[in-house]
């Protein structure tokens, strides 16, 4: 009769450990897929180990980011700023009074895969140009292009999250300070935003 009670009492213990198994398994399983910030980064790309939290301001208002004084003290006199939409977020343009000078900049918040995706496209040649820059005040940057390369222009991405990047694009004629050097504007003008961002 005793040796009976103990053996339901093992048995019991064991469905509770039982139990108890599956249900921590049950809670490990995701229902639905992880966002895409817990798998990021991937394909090789760096981390942002500083990452810009608050972005809801220049994701809708992109001018905002950068303002037209900073970009003045960068690239000359501004004549305008316009906002752009693109399918991938808002982003800011400058037109520069001199020529027919732009620079163009904003949150790629369509991107949800931030830097990552451009360093998934080098991986399968989708990219004409990819090449990891010096880190711009700490966070990691990639000059690249799909086409258009030219003198005058370039298109700098920064991570400001393991999901969210800062691209810049200068359009520059011969006639503007900054022409042989653009990526060089491009740094200036993300040092500034960076700068701007996280005072927000």
């Amino acid at each position: 009769m005793h040796h009976a009670g103990k053996l339901l009492s093992i048995a019991a213990v064991g469905a509770v450990v039982l139990a108890g198994a599956c249900s921590d398994q049950k809670a490990a399983t995701p229902t639905s897929p992880a966002p895409s910030s817990a798998r990021l980064p991937a394909n090789g790309a760096p981390a942002v180990t500083n990452p810009i939290l608050n972005t809801s301001q220049a994701e809708s208002d992109p001018c905002s980011t950068v303002t037209t004084a900073q970009i003045e003290e960068i690239g000359g006199k501004v004549e305008r700023s316009e906002q752009e939409q693109m399918t991938v977020g808002k982003a800011c343009a400058w037109i520069f009074a001199k020529g027919a000078n732009t620079v163009s900049a904003g949150l790629v918040a369509g991107n949800k895969d931030g830097l990552n995706s451009l360093y998934a496209q080098n991986a399968t040649s989708g990219l004409t140009t990819f090449k990891p820059v010096e880190q711009v005040v700490g966070y990691p940057a990639v000059v690249y292009a799909n086409g258009g390369e030219g003198p005058g222009t370039c298109t700098l991405a920064v991570g400001v999250r393991d999901d969210l990047v800062y691209t810049i694009i200068p359009r520059l004629g011969s006639d503007h300070p900054s022409y042989s050097d653009p990526c060089g504007l491009a740094t200036k003008v993300a040092i500034a935003a960076i700068e701007n961002l996280k005072k927000s």
